[in-house]
């Protein structure tokens, strides 16, 4: 969730959501994600969750947060193509508690940084919304609008905004120090080189369940019994079939050609696109003062790129590329326009008055667009005429869908007026497979609508389905629910018998194994052991590794190895061969202890491992001394009513 709320930052939507959800900017650094230092339990007055150095969380306020971030993954996972979360799983994820740690998190530190005379001047949070990417106009720099249309839309005001930038700016300032305390002494360091430098050797033998005897064939009482006991092997899952109709841009793409009417409408309408037009790329520079934009301005006229120049002063360059005077003019003003666009090709303009400031700019190119007539303009016209009534066919074919549903209209009924062609899949499973031909493959392109439909109960009204990007979609119903059943056994005969067959011979093996491990921990070589089976088995093998290979091979270790760093040298121990293929039996030998003190290298390799972890370590307790000094209680009961009103509310949440 944070990697996702870091991303938001640099779209409009996303930018006053990520400063409402207390803690995602100040505790990144360490501790955003810090649990388990729930304070105190008890009974809070009034409706408080929790306090933090005296400041109540409110349920409300909680509720809100917790929404917030509900909504902000969903709008993610809406960007991404994914299934959208439910309040529920975000509930059963941790959301609530983490939420309610992160918040008390931020506000402590808040409070701590308060008792030591910590202020946050309006300039540096000036800075801080002035610098967020979503929030910059046409000319690169920070659009008051934006902002303000923002904080419309989000229902929130600038002193809120402003109160949690502040709270974030503490925290930083406070857990910034903490997190950068990463030296690591060389005697710390040189145990756990030491550790990654063991060496650990011994054998693997492997008891095959093929190799074993399995006894005679099933008889029918036993396939019966087993059948009995292992009945969720052979039972279907829940299925669904659907009934679904399909609109798609084929099947309106008939109601969609232009006329010659429609296309010369259009090019009447945007005879300024297709006349004749010079366009410059332009590269400029906003300087809050005159004096400062006089220097920028002699640099580059005296040969210093205007890059170079505005970065020497802390700023950066915004280029337009391809701008036409009247769009220039409508990002400024008409005196920057006519002062840019009298310019030749490589001139630099400037200072000139601007709506934020004092403007230098460079012309780096300029272009003589020639005009189009009405039929060299004819095939654009006509590609962007075609979609925009493709569009409006699909648009005008689902709001009758919609109106017709709206008026009560049954599936087939809707389906008749719009003539359309109806589906019926056969029961099907959620992820789209058809149990009964286990061979074929899902068709892609109804997984949403097979998707909608198990999220629809019998008698539940038609609903319309986005399918693919395209535009298509489908009206959907659900037209039977096939319970969830075992197949009879008579159906799945030959597969009873084989996995019968197959649990007594894992059974069997296990049993070998046992005795031969038994033999190897009371001295017997396991060589040895393994010849008195009294039947063929493989070889026994060696193994061994360093504990710096296995963390080398990240987490892809075979199992046998992991094994041998887990038990006493000498001893042996059986372990389940993957796929039910049978059993190994695992001994270790020698263990040789690693020494680093002549291995720098080795050093400094565990010195950079452990100070990647103890700034975390020291924010984390950091955050802890904190909450322990300021003062923290949650109200155990109070969060139960609201984790239960959210559950109870979660459809409701998730579109706020």
């Amino acid at each position: 969730m944070l990697s996702f709320f870091r991303r938001i930052t640099n779209s409009k939507a996303g930018v006053v959501i990520t400063f409402i959800v207390l803690g995602v900017i100040a505790l990144a650094f360490a501790a955003g994600d810090i649990t388990g230092l729930a304070g105190n339990g008890g009974s809070l007055s009034g409706n408080a969750v929790a306090t933090a150095g005296g400041t109540k969380i409110t349920a409300a306020d909680l509720r809100n947060r917790v929404q917030t971030e509900l909504q902000a993954a969903t709008q993610e996972a809406a960007r991404q193509g994914q299934q959208p979360p439910t309040m529920q799983q975000l509930l059963d994820q941790g959301g609530l508690q983490s939420t309610l740690e992160r918040t008390i998190n931020s506000l402590a530190l808040e409070a701590f940084g308060h008792d030591q005379k910590m202020v946050v001047s309006k300039r540096s949070i000036d800075g801080v919304i002035a610098s967020i990417p979503g929030l910059r106009g046409p000319n690169g720099q920070f659009d008051p609008a934006n902002y303000q249309r923002l904080l419309a839309d989000q229902r929130l005001t600038d002193a809120q905004v402003r109160t949690d930038i502040a709270r974030d700016i503490i925290a930083q300032q406070l857990m910034l120090p903490t997190q950068g305390a990463t030296q690591v002494p060389e005697k710390l360091a040189i145990p756990y080189a030491s550790l990654m430098l063991e060496k650990r050797s011994g054998q693997v033998a492997f008891v095959p369940a093929k190799a074993v005897d399995t006894g005679a064939a099933p008889t029918d009482a036993e396939q019966q019994a087993y059948y009995r006991r292992n009945v969720a092997r052979y039972t279907v899952p829940e299925r669904r079939i659907v009934r679904y109709a399909l609109v798609t841009p084929e099947m309106v793409k008939a109601r969609a050609v232009p006329t010659d009417a429609e296309i010369a409408t259009a090019y009447n309408q945007q005879r300024s696109r297709f006349a004749a037009a010079e366009k410059r790329t332009i590269s400029q520079v906003v300087v809050a003062d005159q004096a400062g934009a006089n220097a920028l301005a002699a640099k580059v006229k005296g040969g210093v790129s205007l890059a170079n120049a505005a970065r020497a002063a802390g700023l950066e360059p915004a280029v337009q590329t391809g701008v036409t005077k009247s769009a220039y003019a409508g990002a400024g003003n008409a005196a920057m326009a006519d002062a840019v666009f009298a310019a030749p090709q490589g001139g630099v303009v400037g200072p000139v008055r601007g709506p934020l400031g004092w403007v230098v700019a460079r012309i780096d190119k300029v272009e003589q667009v020639a005009g189009k007539t009405l039929e060299q303009a004819r095939p654009e016209l006509l590609a962007e005429v075609s979609k925009r009534k493709l569009q409006q066919a699909l648009s005008s074919t689902r709001d009758s869908l919609d109106s017709a549903l709206g008026n009560s209209a049954t599936f087939d009924e809707a389906v008749a007026d719009q003539k359309l062609a109806t589906q019926t899949t056969p029961p099907l499973l959620a992820n789209g497979q058809n149990p009964d031909a286990p061979a074929a493959q899902s068709d892609p392109t109804i997984a949403p609508i097979v998707s909608a439909a198990f999220q629809m109960s019998e008698g539940d009204a038609p609903q319309l389905v986005p399918v693919g990007q395209d535009g298509a979609f489908a009206l959907v119903a659900l037209g039977r629910v096939v319970a969830a059943a075992p197949r009879p056994l008579t159906q799945v005969k030959a597969q009873v018998v084989a996995d019968l067959t197959a649990d007594r011979a894992r059974a069997a093996a296990r049993k070998l194994a046992a005795d031969i491990l038994a033999k190897v921990n009371k001295g017997t070589p396991l060589a040895q052991a393994m010849a008195t089976a009294g039947r063929p088995l493989p070889p026994v093998q060696t193994a061994g590794a360093s504990r710096a290979q296995l963390a080398a091979a990240q987490g892809n270790v075979q199992p046998p190895l992991a094994l041998l760093f887990s038990m006493a040298k000498g001893n042996a121990k059986l372990l389940e061969a993957p796929n039910n293929a049978g059993w190994l039996i695992v001994k270790l030998d020698t263990i040789v202890p690693g020494d680093a003190r002549g291995t720098p290298a080795a050093i400094s390799g565990a010195r950079g491992s452990i100070a990647r972890l103890v700034g975390r370590e020291y924010a984390e307790q950091f955050a802890r001394a904190v909450r322990n000094a300021v003062g923290v209680k949650t109200d155990a009961a109070a969060l139960a009513r609201l984790r239960a009103d959210l559950a109870g509310n979660g459809a409701g949440a998730a579109g706020n």
